[in-house]
């Protein structure tokens, strides 16, 4: 390290890791009012769908479109004022609804979020690959995912607390708080230097030049499989709860609950672990998520069930760290926006495809629990394979360094 040169420590690694929270405000924090803004906007032709479709999940589906592009702006423009420019602005768009009444200004905001979040997301991520190296940056990654899971739970009881306060308009007030995690980077985060390197990073294709397409791809192919393994659990628990004799809204929330801790604690194994290879640490992951999966397939009453759910999370927990840590590794500084964008863009996915895959499955399966039994025994398959995909691209030597 050059003389001079600060050295990000603690507080950096904070102040990165917690704008992950942005990408889970879009739908929890509105979770709790939707009931009121389906009845304020009942006058509106098709005020269902646009209140669903539009302003619930539309900052998700740009989050999805534009996180490509958020990975290379990241790349060619710099981490640091690209950050702090999404956060200013995402609070801004993100509070407008509070103080507007025409729906489709309000969705139009909507889109704004989304697009902020993509760009929030991907710049702290790579900001956090560019400061730390090593098992450091692991650590620090895989905390992503304990850190988004947790803060959803908080999202929620706050935006219902504000909704029961100042009605449907009230959650979005917690857009502002973006600004208090902009003035931290502002005082703590600095843009790295473009020749720092970690020397882990010196491969896979002549990194530095060509990006890794094909490496890339089969990541993401596997990161969409582990996504729609982990939003399927939120998307049809309710309908399985039901399906196993559970109505009351209470109870439903509490097994969900009970499952969404599944994902930190699957994150904190994670760390214990994430020194071994990548086929066994994929091995593990998708057969304890698979295992979660039979059980709930073949559960004969909810307890059960919200075991094999609580299980299937602990699994995602694991596979989602494991997946992005192993995505980044061998990105160096100039391609790893792009690469961490399209990463992003391909976790996102797997929250539109669970519930339409669950769907179209339960038909010939025979039913909502038969079908999560296939995905089990699917992601046991996987389990087995792992090892053998890993030990394959584990036989690509690296590219040398040249020296000069």
């Amino acid at each position: 390290m050059s003389p001079g040169a600060r050295t990000p420590g603690f507080l950096q690694g904070i102040t990165l890791l917690l704008p992950i929270t942005m990408n889970v405000m879009g739908i929890s924090v509105l979770t709790p009012v939707v009931h009121l803004m389906l009845t304020q906007f009942k006058d509106v032709p098709y005020h269902d769908y646009m209140v669903i479709g539009g302003v619930l999940t539309m900052p998700a589906i740009w989050f999805l479109i534009f996180s490509p592009i958020a990975g290379w702006l990241a790349d060619r423009c710099g981490r640091r004022k690209l950050l702090l420019v999404a956060m200013v602005v995402y609070a801004f768009v993100g509070i407008a609804p509070a103080f507007l009444s025409n729906l489709n200004a309000i969705i139009a905001s909507r889109i704004a979020v989304g697009i902020c979040e993509s760009i929030v997301v991907t710049a702290s991520t790579c900001l956090i690959g560019d400061y730390f190296s090593g098992h450091a940056r692991e650590r620090w990654m895989a905390s992503q995912t304990a850190v988004a899971s947790i803060s959803a739970l908080g999202i929620i009881y706050l935006g219902g607390v504000l909704g029961s306060a100042y009605g449907w308009r009230g959650p979005f007030y917690l857009y502002i708080y973006s600004l208090v995690l902009a003035f931290g980077v502002y005082a703590l985060v600095w843009e790295p230097p473009v020749e720092r390197a970690d020397p882990g990073d010196v491969q896979l294709d002549g990194a530095s030049v060509h990006f890794p397409w094909a490496r890339m791809t089969g990541i993401c192919s596997l990161t969409l499989l582990a996504s729609t393994c982990f939003y399927t659990v939120v998307t049809k628990n309710a309908e399985a709860m039901v399906s196993l004799g559970v109505s009351d809204p209470a109870i439903i929330g509490k097994y969900t609950m009970l499952a969404s801790i599944g994902v930190p604690l699957g994150t904190f194994i994670y760390w214990g672990v994430a020194r071994w290879p990548i086929r066994w640490l994929l091995t593990i992951d998708f057969a304890v998520l698979g295992f979660g999966f039979v059980l709930m397939g073949t559960a004969a009453n909810p307890s059960g069930y919200a075991w094999g759910s609580f299980i299937n999370q602990l699994g995602c927990g694991m596979v989602l760290p494991t997946m992005l840590v192993w995505a980044t590794r061998g990105l160096t500084y100039a391609i790893r926006g792009r690469g961490i964008g399209m990463w992003q863009a391909s976790f996102a996915i797997g929250q539109f495809v669970s519930g339409m895959a669950v769907t179209l499955l339960s038909g010939p399966a025979g039913g909502l629990l038969p079908a999560l039994r296939l995905m089990g025994e699917a992601a046991g398959l996987i389990a087995i394979g792992a090892a053998a995909i890993g030990t394959l691209w584990n036989r690509t030597p690296p590219a040398r360094a040249v020296r000069t």
